[in-house]
């Protein structure tokens, strides 16, 4: 079950990772246009903002599976694979799985209000449609709460046996 789960967040990771090609494209489309033509564009800025916010967020499934999440190393590293697994799964449990669940339903609630009235941006005279956009906030989340699953059974596994998995 934990290798299904980790399957999911390492082919989401590799899906979205392919967000930074437009990003990058539309960059230096942006660049030539403006320093060689005197030809900036209205479009450019919200762009790279929503890709690059797409990118990140969705990023974090992958990002938890592969363990580069911050962590306080300093007192970490010196314990033993049992205790890490109890204060992991410790930690899983009371803030992790909270946290997400509130990140999901807030995120859920706003996505739902601005695709519901078709929401487009104020703050550029382009107005792009953001509703897309925020959709990335809940299925980030969701993607979290999958990979959490998969990191707390990793963590009650090490608890019980110690020894990680």
């Amino acid at each position: 079950m934990v290798r299904s789960i980790d399957r999911v967040a390492a082919w989401s990771g590799n899906l979205f990772c392919w967000m930074i090609i437009p990003l990058v494209l539309a960059m230096v489309y942006e660049v030539i246009a403006r320093y060689a033509f005197h030809a900036a564009t209205i479009w450019s800025y919200d762009v790279s903002v929503m890709l690059y916010g797409s990118h990140f967020m969705l990023g974090a499934a992958y990002t938890l599976l592969r363990g580069g999440h911050i962590r306080t190393d300093i007192f970490y590293m010196n314990w033993s694979a049992r205790t890490k697994g109890i204060v992991d799964a410790s930690l899983y449990l009371f803030l992790f799985f909270p946290g997400m669940a509130l990140f999901f339903w807030m995120g859920l609630q706003e996505a739902l209000q601005s695709w519901s009235i078709r929401e487009v941006s104020d703050a550029s005279p382009w107005r792009p449609i953001i509703y897309p956009f925020k959709a990335v906030i809940p299925l980030a989340a969701l993607l979290l709460i999958i990979q959490g699953v998969s990191e707390f059974l990793k963590s009650l596994y090490a608890a019980v046996k110690g020894q990680p998995l």
